[in-house]
Parts: structure tokens; sequence; C-alpha cells
């Protein structure tokens, strides 16, 4: 019965990316401790991991469950949300581009969460 059920489960691509974020989440929280000395570069990486780690979580335990399709539309503006977020930061602190695209990822984030809100309200 265990296998019959888990047959019928499909993989999940949001989880995936979830599991994969809050893997460099803590890598990057690692690296900012031990391998950066500019503390505004620290903070920089802290943020991006901290954000990466919280969404990375939603996105596992969310990902992988059945929720609505407005539900899953609301996952994935999460993941490009925290993508630019954290991305910006990061692509700042690494490669020294300018964090141009945060103040976009923050606004994804914000909208992701609201449309996730409406998406429990519409069950």
């Amino acid at each position: 019965m265990f296998l019959q059920e888990r047959r019928g489960r499909k993989p999940s691509f949001l989880a995936f990316c979830g599991g994969l974020l809050a893997a460099v989440a803590i890598g990057l929280s690692a690296y900012a401790s031990h391998g950066v000395a500019e503390p505004l570069a620290q903070s920089h990486l802290n943020t991006a991991a901290l954000y990466a780690f919280g969404h990375g979580a939603v996105l596992v335990a969310l990902g992988a469950s059945s929720i609505s399709m407005f539900g899953r539309v609301a996952l994935y503006v999460l993941l490009v949300g925290t993508l630019l977020f954290s991305g910006s930061l990061i692509g700042n602190v690494l490669m020294k581009w300018p964090t141009t695209l945060a103040p976009a990822g923050g606004i994804t984030l914000m909208v992701g969460w609201v449309l996730l809100a409406l998406s429990a309200v519409r069950r």
C-alpha cells in the first residue's frame, strides 16, 4: 500500500528548489561568517541567506502538497522573488553587481505572500 501511495505522487519541482535554496543559504551563512571580513558584505550575505532559507523551507513544506493552482502560482512567485532578492545581494558581494534587482525581488516576495494568503482564503 505504501508503494502504491508513493508511486501516485509526482516529484515536486517547487520542493526541490526549496531544498536547494535552504542548502545554499546554509553555505552562504557560513561563508559570510568565515570568509568575508567586510561588515556590509557579511550583512548582505546573511540577509540573502535568511530570505533564501525561510522561503526555501516554505517551498519544501507547501511545494509537495496538493494545493490549488492559484497556490502553486503563488509559490512560483515566491521562488522568483527569492531568486531576485537574494541573488541581487549575493551578486553584489561576489561579483560587485549593483543591487538593482533587490527591490523588484522584495516586491515580488510581497506579491507572492499576498497571493498565498488569497489562496488560503479561496479554499
